[in-house]
């Protein structure tokens, strides 16, 4: 069997590096600035920082969906078992959903806990809900346990595509990396 010779397009590629590189900042960040004891101006800055890589993150995601959408995927290689392509679907829509529940989450757990968004300081983003001391622990969790989730897929998706160029040694990798515009085989 020949491996399939097509990439996904420059602006897929861009896209997913793009969210890739925010996604893991926003989460590292998250970590830092929730670990920081007391209240202190780096880690209300930090805050901050952190809101505006999530609105940017959900921002990049809807184009990346709309675009998904318009641009088929290229095939996955006719050597990869049938329930590996179940598993790459589903967790590629788990990381779809994923990148639009975890920012909208965080969101909405600020406005519960009384404190408005505001892009880069500049753009003040909608309150869809007043402050609320009930939902508040409520979407901190579901926030927490979103962005758990995540984590979690992430290195799962990123164990997949290592396995498959190192171990596998087929172009499942390749596909998303910029450079050649046809693929070995």
């Amino acid at each position: 069997m020949t491996m399939q010779r097509e990439k996904y397009t420059a602006t897929a590629m861009l896209l997913h590096w793009l969210l890739a590189l925010l996604i893991i900042s926003a989460f590292f960040l998250g970590l830092t600035m929730t670990n920081m004891p007391g209240i202190t101006p780096t880690k209300l800055k930090y805050f901050n920082w952190h809101k505006w890589l999530g609105v940017t993150i959900l921002a990049l995601a809807f184009i990346r969906a709309l675009w998904r959408l318009s641009h088929k995927a290229p095939p996955l290689p006719a050597t990869i078992p049938r329930w590996q392509h179940y598993v790459s679907a589903a967790t590629h829509l788990a990381l779809y959903v994923l990148m639009f529940a975890v920012p909208l989450s965080g969101y909405f757990y600020s406005l519960a806990a009384g404190f408005k968004v505001v892009y880069l300081g500049l753009f003040p983003l909608p309150v869809l809900i007043d402050p609320n001391p009930t939902l508040k622990p409520i979407l901190k969790a579901t926030h927490y346990w979103l962005t758990m989730g995540m984590a979690a897929l992430v290195v799962m998706h990123v164990g997949a595509a290592l396995k498959h160029h190192f171990w596998d040694r087929d172009t499942v990798l390749l596909r998303m990396l910029p450079g050649r515009k046809k693929l070995p085989g």
